[in-house]
């Protein structure tokens, strides 16, 4: 395969065209669209089909795509682990996944540490389906994935959970629609708008039986997978929401909210899991530490 034709279709797929591509690439269109045409021959394939006056890909160039970003992402790391100065100090690569169920407040405090270890570090962060993370683990492509689940035996990934802490879980609402709640906590939630996590969320299952044991009947306005979108509409007063304890000084701080109350029979856990039954990566080791003694001490 000549890489440098499969270089131009990943820049011109990118860009959204051989116009935007040709300028990226100081080329011409026509040079572009002859190069892309070389590899198309090569595979036996269309990869770009015509949509009007536009460019777009075929299911064949779907595919070829996500070859090219993974060839092209090694690519990338390849160069950055080995061009490093004469006599200057290795940076160390650390690729971690983080589950989308987990808050971005939380994911930040649990791997800022690894940044904190002797060595230079480059941090290289992904997000996505826990399922997904564990393939990119299985496969060496990730060094860790922090999720708010363990990894299940049932799931056919050699690699090991390693907790990181738990936390319970406190309620939030704008001063002006706390005042508006009626009775002490948690019955003032019966009848409430409430804004809860998506059904990926492990306290999600949780709250359904918390709030069934308490009889309350909360008014669903916003359910969410991103834990971000639900603090958005929670600071606009929106409804009442839900968030770790120990993010509690920083939720208030950060969007002006009060706590109206707390539950010590929800509870959140994190762990970090990786191919390594003993942990010996520095940064996981960073991360790990500072989680049990730092974050989660409490």
């Amino acid at each position: 395969m000549n890489f440098k034709h499969l270089y131009y279709f990943w820049v011109a797929a990118k860009a959204g065209g051989v116009m935007r591509a040709g300028e990226q690439l100081h080329t011409t269109p026509q040079t572009l669209s002859g190069q892309i045409k070389l590899l198309e021959q090569w595979l036996g394939r269309p990869l770009f089909r015509k949509s009007g006056r536009q460019l777009e890909l075929t299911s064949d160039g779907q595919v070829a795509l996500g070859y090219a970003d993974e060839i092209f992402a090694l690519g990338a790391q390849l160069e950055g682990a080995l061009r490093q100065p004469r006599g200057g100090q290795r940076m160390l690569e650390f690729r971690v996944g983080v589950a989308d169920s987990v808050a971005k407040s939380v994911a930040y405090r649990l791997l800022e540490p690894a940044l904190s270890v002797a060595e230079p570090v480059r941090l290289i962060g992904s997000e996505g389906k826990f399922p997904d993370l564990l393939a990119q683990l299985a496969l060496h492509r990730l060094d860790l994935v922090i999720a708010d689940e363990p990894l299940s035996r049932r799931v056919s990934v050699k690699a090991f959970n390693h907790p990181l802490g738990a936390t319970v879980m406190s309620f939030f609402a704008t001063p002006a629609l706390a005042a508006t709640l009626q009775g002490g906590f948690p019955q003032c939630l019966d009848g409430a708008p409430m804004l809860i996590q998506g059904a990926a969320s492990s306290v999600r299952q949780q709250l359904e039986g918390w709030l069934a044991r308490h009889q309350l009947r909360p008014r669903v306005v916003g359910e969410f997978d991103d834990g971000a979108l639900m603090t958005a509409f929670g600071r606009e007063g929106r409804g009442v929401f839900m968030s770790p304890t120990v993010l509690e000084a920083e939720t208030i701080a950060q969007f002006g909210v009060e706590v109206i109350g707390r539950s010590n029979e929800l509870v959140e856990e994190f762990f970090a899991v990786s191919v390594e039954r003993r942990i010996t990566h520095p940064c996981v080791v960073a991360i790990t530490q500072v989680a049990r003694r730092e974050l989660f001490s409490s």
